[in-house]
């Protein structure tokens, strides 16, 4: 069951719907109807598209911070996540969890 949405200022129920989003007829205040989470479309080296629970591979040796070794090139990062930032994959690599640019890795 959805919620009715209510304008975050004022929190008033049944706000006006237009094209963009809601507004209140309360007050006034203007938002989005879906709250973006900033990920957008994620493409690995080769062009393809990137999605939730995919697994990729590691095209270029990796250097990590706080542990000597790094990532190889060729190690399988299974069940990827897309999160929002300049590295929008976050994985686990030998229990460590860390974030790749999408330009290093291809889809398995």
């Amino acid at each position: 069951m959805t919620e009715e949405p209510r304008c975050p200022i004022c929190t008033m129920p049944d706000p006006l719907i237009g094209p963009d989003g809601y507004e209140c007829d309360t007050c006034g205040h203007a938002w989005a109807a879906a709250p973006e989470d900033g990920i957008g479309e994620v493409h690995d080296v080769n062009g393809k598209l990137l999605a939730e629970g995919d697994d990729v591979l590691v095209i270029k040796d990796l250097k990590l911070n706080g542990k000597a070794g790094g990532i190889k090139v060729g190690t399988k990062v299974k069940s990827i996540r897309l999160v929002p930032g300049d590295h929008p994959i976050q994985g686990k690599v030998n229990g460590r969890t860390v974030l790749i640019t999408a330009d290093k890795v291809k889809k398995a």
